[in-house]
C-alpha cells in the first residue's frame, strides 16, 4: 500500500480494506484507505460499499486506462534527430514507446501515429520515463491534439 501511495502514477487508486475491525484498521489510514468490507462479509453490506465506492473506481479507471495497441509511431526529438518506433499502450496521457533509439529524460519530441479508425495525429510530449528499449511519452498538458486522443480511447472503451 505504501508503495502505491507514493507511486505518482498510482497514488490515487482505490483501496479496499477488507476485515478487521475499524481500530485494527486504523493502523494503515496512513495509507489512505478509501473503503473497508467488515468480517463476515455479507451480500447487503458488500454491495452497498461497492456502490457508495464505485465513481472512484470509474474515476480511477477511465483517468489511467491503457488501451494496448501496436502502430507505428514517427518521433521527432527537439535536437531534430528523426525515428520510428511502434507504440505499446496509450492513454489519454501518454504512450509507451518501444525503440533501439536513445532518448534521455525529459527530452521534448513531436510524435505521428494512426490508430486504426483514428487518421494520423500529432502530439507534443515529453519523455518521462525509460527502460531499455522503451520509453514513456507524457503528452503535453498545453497541446490540444491530444484531445483527439482521449476521444478516440473514449469510444474504444464505450464499444
Amino acid at each position: 500500500m505504501e508503495a502505491a501511495r507514493s507511486s505518482p502514477s498510482n497514488s490515487r487508486c482505490v483501496i479496499y480494506g477488507l476485515g478487521g475491525n475499524a481500530r485494527e484498521a486504523m493502523r494503515y489510514s496512513k495509507y489512505g484507505i478509501n473503503a473497508m468490507f467488515s468480517e463476515p462479509l455479507e451480500r447487503p453490506a458488500a454491495v452497498k460499499l461497492v456502490r457508495a465506492t464505485h465513481l472512484l473506481v470509474l474515476h480511477e479507471f477511465r483517468r489511467y486506462v491503457r488501451v494496448p495497441v501496436m502502430t507505428e509511431v514517427a518521433v521527432k526529438a527537439a535536437d531534430g534527430t528523426r525515428f520510428t518506433a511502434s507504440s505499446i499502450e496509450i492513454s489519454s496521457g501518454g504512450m509507451s514507446l518501444k525503440t533501439s533509439e536513445e532518448l534521455t529524460l525529459h527530452t521534448n519530441v513531436e510524435i505521428s501515429f494512426a490508430l486504426m479508425t483514428l487518421p494520423r495525429v500529432t502530439v507534443r510530449g515529453v519523455v518521462s520515463w525509460r527502460k531499455p528499449k522503451s520509453y514513456g511519452v507524457r503528452f503535453d498538458a498545453a497541446d490540444e491534439r491530444r484531445h483527439t486522443v482521449k476521444k478516440w480511447i473514449d469510444s474504444y472503451l464505450e464499444n
